[in-house]
């Protein structure tokens, strides 16, 4: 059963507790200045000084630390058949969540924030890597991420995306995980996609956040 704990009508900032340089964060509260903590990620708030409206997880990861600093402002959610990403983003209700400090190192990690993308395609989120950014690729959204820009599309399962903008375009193509990808196209100028089903990843570079922001923005969604 989902509750909502936050709601919010700006943009919602989700820190998570993989290692995350204070830049990181900033540049996320700069675009959804609202902070949410997921679990382990209220140690990060706490050393850098930032009080999170909310810390929502299991508690498993969070120290006592901050347990005391927070203890006001935790929820906690005791399920074992999903990820503390899983709780967070399904708690918060906003046109809009940036999630930093989610992936870490471990590609089980990765590929499980990537698996909540999916599930909950009515929550647009904008899950923020070292290098690359990356949500669910709503039901049409236009955006200019500069002419060059790489612009990576990968299936979660089979669907068809329409596009224009592309160097290749994907126009009557068949993508699934297991067959035909769309990793390593670019832009040759404002982008177009519209993927027939809630099942594609986007993926572009960290400089394309505020295109990708100002597209979602506008974009044909979901929910």
């Amino acid at each position: 059963m989902t509750r909502t704990i936050v709601a919010s009508a700006v943009p919602v900032t989700l820190l998570g507790g993989a290692q995350t340089a204070a830049p990181e964060v900033e540049i996320a509260l700069s675009r959804a200045p609202r902070l949410v903590a997921i679990d382990g990620g209220a140690d990060t708030a706490l050393g850098l000084d930032l009080r999170p409206e909310a810390v929502i997880g299991d508690m498993d990861s969070i120290s006592d630390a901050a347990r005391r600093a927070f203890a006001d402002r935790l929820h906690r959610i005791e399920e074992q058949d999903t990820t503390d990403f899983d709780k967070a983003l399904r708690s918060v209700a906003a046109p809009l969540v940036l999630a930093v400090g989610v992936t870490g190192g471990r590609f089980d990690h990765e590929l499980a924030v990537m698996a909540v993308l999916a599930a909950h395609p009515d929550r647009p989120c904008i899950v923020l890597g070292a290098e690359t950014i990356v949500c669910l690729c709503p039901a049409r959204i236009t955006l200019d991420p500069g002419a060059g820009a790489p612009v990576s599309l990968f299936p979660l399962a089979p669907c068809r995306v329409a596009s224009s903008g592309l160097r290749w375009p994907t126009e009557g193509l068949d993508f699934a995980p297991d067959g035909r990808i769309g990793t390593s196209n670019a832009a040759t100028g404002p982008v177009t996609l519209a993927p027939d089903a809630a099942k594609m990843l986007l993926i572009l570079p960290r400089a394309a956040l505020d295109a990708l922001i100002a597209g979602l923005a506008t974009a044909r969604g979901w929910g």
